[in-house]
């Protein structure tokens, strides 16, 4: 059986600002609402903030230095609206947009393709204070952000992301409160999808309008949901899941609707039953590529603890150092999905990583073997859905360097790069010099 990628398949790896770049304060920046979780005593695992991280904002030549041995042929990075927007609504900030500049430039240097996402989570405290993504001028100003960097960037980047796991900053930051802005509001959640959705299609359209260089789409976290069970209840509440995490998001992008089965709540039905056709049709612009972040399946059993009348149920068997499941399979499911319900687009793995513990040995080594074969197992159904005739043009590892992990801080590392955080030293794990052979030889078999 032939275990070789297709020849153009892109292998790359993908970081966030505000999880690497540190220099938090100074240089123009406006704080982000990451910034004022993250100092917010009990928000944040030990503490953690992301005032220097990896230190990326001032290392990001070493860093680049570091793919380029890696042999990835593009690199999915963010760009920190804080950073680049002295207001966060209209007037630039030219160190900031000088930064992104820099980096791009190098990676092209590098022969490596600069893929970048424009909203990975750090809204700017400002634009938060006036309502968030709740408000609509929230969306307004991010499409004039994303003009912006469209037009400083342009020729520069060769995909564009509009928004990174909307369903998850959403949902966790506005419905649970577990991420920033650290709110618990259902009718703020609804509004918020819908904003971010027309978010995202105005981005896109003014793309297409100015006639941007290079491709764009959205990257959204996307799983199968099981029923724990055959029970009615348990396969309804699965149905929900799906509609909620998946549908919520794919239908009104690929179809110009959202699904009914989420209509047929309360609060999202008072938001999104009263909207125009025009608005889908804008939140329904073409893409032309979707990205997949994928990391774990869910089982779902029927709640009344639940908001939605669903929740997760914890599953034996082999775990990240995270607890989540590992479950290859998911990963070719979620793949097969959105070919059988929304036709054979370009799709792209923009995530897909583990945590292990990844002790430093006393000569400075990480030998991270479960992270080598949480990989190459999802590698393995990658292959096989290509096989299939799924059209699948990339892969991306969570994530290049160990970084500031949410809610978790410091205490989860994702990393093919350690990172000391004392000394910012960079030390490649094996599975760096694993996924390396893997880049060079084109197959998961090395």
């Amino acid at each position: 059986m032939n275990h070789n990628f297709p020849d153009d398949f892109i292998w790359g790896a993908a970081t966030a600002s505000f999880q690497i770049e540190g220099a938090a304060y100074g240089f123009g920046k406006l704080p982000s609402i990451w910034d004022t979780f993250s100092h917010t005593p009990g928000n944040v695992a030990n503490g953690d903030t992301g005032d220097f991280a990896c230190d990326h904002y001032n290392r990001f030549v070493q860093d680049i230095a570091i793919m380029k041995e890696l042999g990835i042929k593009a690199y999915r990075f963010s760009i920190s609206w804080p950073r680049v927007m002295k207001d966060a609504k209209n007037t630039p900030n030219p160190q900031g947009i000088e930064f992104y500049k820099n980096l791009t430039d190098e990676l092209i240097k590098n022969d490596i393709k600069p893929v970048a996402t424009l909203y990975h989570w750090d809204l700017p405290q400002i634009l938060q204070d006036e309502g968030g993504w709740a408000n609509k001028k929230t969306a307004e100003y991010f499409v004039n952000f994303a003009d912006l960097m469209f037009r400083e960037l342009d020729g520069r980047v060769y995909q564009w992301i509009t928004f990174n796991e909307p369903s998850v900053f959403i949902f966790l930051g506005n419905l649970d409160g577990v991420h920033a802005p650290g709110m618990k509001d259902i009718w703020t959640s609804a509004k918020c999808v819908h904003n971010v959705l027309w978010a995202h299609g105005s981005a896109v359209k003014i793309f297409r309008e100015k006639g941007y260089k290079g491709q764009i789409g959205i990257t959204l976290n996307l799983a199968p949901y099981e029923p724990a069970s055959s029970e009615i209840n348990d396969v309804m509440a699965a149905s929900t899941g799906d509609a909620q995490w998946n549908r919520l998001f794919l239908d009104p992008i690929f179809k110009g609707t959202y699904p009914e089965i989420i209509m047929n709540n309360r609060e999202f039905r008072k938001v999104l039953g009263t909207l125009d056709s025009h608005e889908m049709e804008v939140i329904s612009e073409k893409i032309d590529f979707l990205g997949i972040n994928y990391y774990f399946r869910n089982v779902v059993k029927y709640s009344q603890k639940g908001k939605l009348g669903f929740e997760s149920i914890k599953l034996d068997g082999e775990k990240t150092y995270f607890g989540w499941e590992v479950y290859p399979q998911g990963l070719y499911d979620i793949l097969k999905y959105i070919k059988e319900n929304y036709g054979n687009i370009p799709l792209y793995i923009t995530e897909n990583g583990a945590t292990y513990e990844d002790l430093l040995t006393s000569d400075m080594k990480i030998h991270d073997v479960q992270r080598i074969s949480y990989l190459k197992r999802h590698f393995e159904k990658a292959l096989r859905a290509i096989q299939d005739g799924i059209n699948l043009k990339g892969y991306y590892v969570w994530s290049l360097l160990d970084n500031f992990e949410w809610a978790e801080g410091y205490s989860k590392r994702f990393g093919l790069v350690y990172i000391d955080y004392n000394t910012f030293e960079r030390i490649p794990k094996d599975s760096f010099f694993w996924y390396k052979k893997v880049i060079e030889k084109n197959t998961f078999e090395v």
